[in-house]
């Protein structure tokens, strides 16, 4: 992959073969950051787990302190009294089976997240095939299949973050932008870790947290030290 002079020139400031305490990598993610626009965040986490053994998955969701920068969009299924507890909760779009032609036929996606209440889930898994590849699938795991619809899109909108692992057993999560204090990314970053320190399996065996990185939308990789985790 070629990159452009600016990565380059941001790329000199990251020394690849330190790993980098969490306060200097987001001091150094902040400084390499030149896109033109608030570039978000990431962390990259490399685990030991093999995702294909269900008792060695790593799922579930975290509230960040200081939310990610970014408005989410949150679908609601849900009927009878819940769809105006939606409402009221301020879900950007709320509905049940109607909503499942404009989603599979017509393509619309516009939303971040899907909530359904249990109820719902006969309805919502017809749209398994567009909404699982996405990532967007309601689970009971990360809060978004839940009766309590007003606290599951408080949370999202006050900044909850969904972690799993993908196919190559790595967890990619945004804790924040650019323009964010460093003590308020420092506070994201820590919830974060917090959550999938306590989100180990039982069943694995030897080392859980292999490698963390920490980048900018556009900008190189910060190697953190794992030791304290």
């Amino acid at each position: 992959m070629k990159h452009g002079k600016k990565y380059a020139e941001a790329a000199k400031l990251v020394d690849r073969a330190t790993l980098y305490d969490t306060a200097d990598a987001i001091a150094l993610v902040k400084k390499t950051a030149t896109a033109k626009f608030d570039e978000t965040v990431e962390v990259h986490i490399r685990t030991g787990c093999d995702g294909r053994h269900a008792e060695q998955q790593v799922r579930g969701a975290v509230v960040l302190p200081n939310g990610t920068g970014k408005a989410v969009k949150v679908l609601v299924f849900a009927k009878g009294d819940k769809v105006a507890e939606a409402e009221a909760a301020g879900a950007d779009h709320v509905g049940g089976e109607e909503l499942i032609p404009r989603i599979q036929n017509d393509g619309w996606l516009d939303f971040d997240v899907v909530v359904a209440t249990p109820d719902m889930m006969g309805v919502v898994g017809r749209l398994g095939k567009v909404l699982g590849p996405k990532g967007l699938m309601p689970n009971p795991k990360a809060g978004t299949v839940t009766m309590d619809v007003t606290k599951a899109v408080n949370d999202i909108k006050a900044g909850k973050i969904e972690y799993r692992l993908d196919k190559a057993n790595i967890i990619h999560v945004p804790v924040g932008k650019v323009s964010f204090e460093e003590a308020k990314l420092q506070e994201n970053f820590d919830a974060l870790m917090e959550a999938i320190v306590k989100a180990k399996p039982s069943a694995l065996k030897g080392q859980y947290l292999r490698s963390i990185t920490l980048a900018t939308t556009m900008g190189p990789g910060v190697k953190i030290n794992t030791a304290k985790y």
